[in-house]
């Protein structure tokens, strides 16, 4: 019999506070993912909605994903939180790799349609459950807060716990309806003999230790002490890892304030977990010789170079130091990384149906999209075509003037609205045909597709500029005027964009010729009206810029007079005799809307001169005093 081998793995957890702008930030998912070269990577809050999935957001090459998106159309809660797991794997398919789940499963409750709770944990769902009605236990699921992926040595919890104020009281029962079912859905996998991890942003700082500012009333805090009486050393079955690993190390914190700067003191809180129950993968039944985290678990840390703020970037600290336009990349979270080793192959399987590859909706909805933005697009683009006939048509009746030749008058028919400006094909699902410029019958039609072109530009908006090409001043439309109408041509020029007007022949104005002729050469149209437009466009450029530069004068004046009574009513902190930032009251009650200043450095220890002195002063308000 073979013997299989030992692997190394690498497993992440990772608040990434919106995949999308983690994903802006590296360029692309797979380069976050390879950036941390990890087997299995756990986000937690990625912020996505089921219904703007796509492809390039949850699914990278040589990576199995995991998602799971709130479900909830409560307000403020729509595109909120989010948990996915992707899982680096040589294959899909028969793979005996540890890091492709056995089986893969949404929420924790059992209760969602995709579910794949095994038989042998039906009995968690229907007997230890009967305190919590079907209706309560979905809602916990509907967040989108937990994805379940079971790797046959353990399986994996990724969980994004959810926060409660103190003095939000349906939130603080929301999350004890959440933790106590999912402690529950622990219990039962450990009775049946199983391993499980648990990874994420579980919202609690258990010790003092892993708090900035922790109180005399810290400990106090209900969620502290149910995570504690989960730990071992307090007749617990779960390991904090990270403890194990470094149990006296102070300021190990895996999330700051954004709105604080917080990070430039360090002054966090470790709310970013790895827990760990079960048995030792050695065979053994010596559990004081034999324990998974001692055998098992090579390291366990925080990766510290994906903050925020870092203290020896000095365009970081000063961002909270009068640089408070300085843009800061990342996360308010750290990630937390754990490294196993002797992690034997397991047997061949392939990866469960819950994997993204399998959801039609990541693929069909970019499909979909595409053909219905250019199919409406097209459709627009045809209206607008015939429109611009109707307008010709009207237009001659009212002259009574009747089309030069019979060419000219079967260009004007619908049939003709294929030949559409090179742009319009460009990007789009349809092909211009080819075009043949030997005959006079298709140049006096393009002739006349062109003067369709200027009167739809002219429907479009006034302020859309004209690109500054030396060939944008070849426009056809100067050719059906009269030379003499400077005014208008100087109007339709601020309309008329035609960047491929070289590729397309010019006929001359009928009106200024007695007997035009498309082959006579002897006086060049295009020359002639090169000088015209040339005017024209100096003319119009050079009013534009007059009033441009004026407006812009004139708006910047009244900025700094703003700034200048703004600056004036800022007041001056006491602990560094600095200008304030003013701040905004979002929380519902009595202030909820009124503006207050507060001292701009970061926050920090009270101990540390550099960091926020505490300065508070509400804003005066005229409609107060009233």
């Amino acid at each position: 019999m073979r013997r299989r081998q030992s692997e190394r793995m690498k497993i992440v957890s990772y608040n990434v506070n919106g995949l999308r702008q983690r994903i802006s930030q590296f360029g692309s998912l797979r380069n976050l993912l390879n950036s941390f070269d990890a087997d299995i990577l756990c986000f937690q809050e990625t912020k996505l909605r089921r219904q703007e999935l796509t492809a390039d957001l949850i699914m990278a090459d040589g990576y199995e994903s995991f998602f799971s998106c709130t479900r909830t159309s409560q307000r403020g809660r729509t595109g909120y939180s989010g948990v996915i797991t992707f899982c680096r794997v040589k294959s899909a398919f028969s793979s005996n790799e540890v890091a492709l789940p056995l089986a893969a499963e949404e929420g924790f409750t059992g209760l969602l349609e995709n579910s794949q709770a095994s038989k042998d944990e039906l009995p968690f769902m229907t007997d230890d459950l009967k305190e919590f009605s079907k209706d309560e236990l979905i809602s916990l699921d509907s967040e989108g807060r937990c994805i379940i992926t079971d790797h046959t040595h353990f399986v994996l919890f990724n969980v994004y716990g959810p926060r409660a104020a103190n003095d939000d009281t349906e939130r603080i029962q929301f999350k004890q309806k959440f933790y106590s079912v999912l402690q529950k859905r622990w219990e039962s996998l450990l009775h049946q003999g199983r391993r499980i991890f648990v990874v994420g942003d579980l919202n609690i700082a258990p010790f003092a230790i892993d708090r900035c500012d922790a109180g005399p009333d810290f400990e106090n805090n209900e969620f502290r002490k149910w995570f504690k009486s989960m730990l071992i050393e307090n007749g617990g079955k779960f390991c904090d890892v990270f403890r194990a690993k470094h149990p006296d190390r102070r300021e190990a914190y895996t999330c700051w304030s954004q709105s604080t700067g917080a990070e430039v003191f360090n002054f966090g809180s470790r709310i970013d977990h790895i827990l760990f129950a079960g048995s030792c993968l050695h065979d053994s039944d010596d559990l004081q010789c034999h324990c998974f985290v001692r055998c098992h678990v090579n390291e366990c840390d925080i990766m510290t170079q994906y903050k925020r703020c870092k203290p020896e970037s000095i365009p970081s600290a000063h961002r909270w130091k009068e640089g408070r336009s300085i843009k800061l990349e990342g996360s308010d979270h750290a990630p937390v990384f754990m490294s196993l080793h002797e992690i034997s192959e397991v047997a061949l399987h392939s990866t469960p149906s819950l994997s993204a590859r399998y959801v039609p909706m990541v693929h069909g909805i970019q499909q979909t999209l595409v053909s219905v933005l250019m199919k409406r697009k097209v459709s627009e683009q045809i209206k607008s075509c015939k429109m611009a006939h109707e307008d010709i048509a009207m237009h001659s009746t009212c002259e009574g003037e009747e089309p030069a030749n019979k060419a000219a008058s079967s260009a004007t028919s619908p049939n003709e609205c294929r030949f559409l400006p090179r742009q319009v094909y460009e990007g789009s699902i349809l092909k211009p045909n080819e075009l043949s410029r030997g005959s006079s019958q298709e140049a006096v039609s393009k002739s006349v597709n062109e003067s369709e072109k200027s009167i739809m530009h002219k429907c479009k908006k006034p302020n859309k500029k004209a690109r500054n090409s030396q060939w944008s001043q070849l426009s056809l439309r100067s050719f059906f005027q009269k030379s003499t109408n400077l005014d208008n041509d100087i109007s339709c020029s601020s309309y008329t964009d035609f960047s491929n007007s070289q590729d397309e022949p010019s006929l001359p104005n009928p009106q200024l010729h007695e007997t035009p002729t498309v082959s006579d050469h002897s006086i060049s149209p295009r020359q002639c009206s090169l000088d015209t437009d040339a005017y024209d466009q100096d003319l119009a450029g050079s009013k534009d810029s007059s009033t441009k530069e004026e407006k812009s004068n004139v708006a910047s004046l009244e900025w700094q007079r703003i700034q200048q009574l703004m600056q004036n009513s800022i007041p001056i902190c006491k602990g560094h005799k600095e200008p304030c930032i003013a701040r905004v009251v979002k929380k519902q009650g009595p202030n909820f809307g009124r503006r207050f200043y507060v001292c701009a450095r970061a926050e920090g220890p009270a101990s540390n001169p550099e960091a926020n002195c505490g300065y508070f002063g509400w804003a005066s308000s005229k409609s107060r005093n009233k």
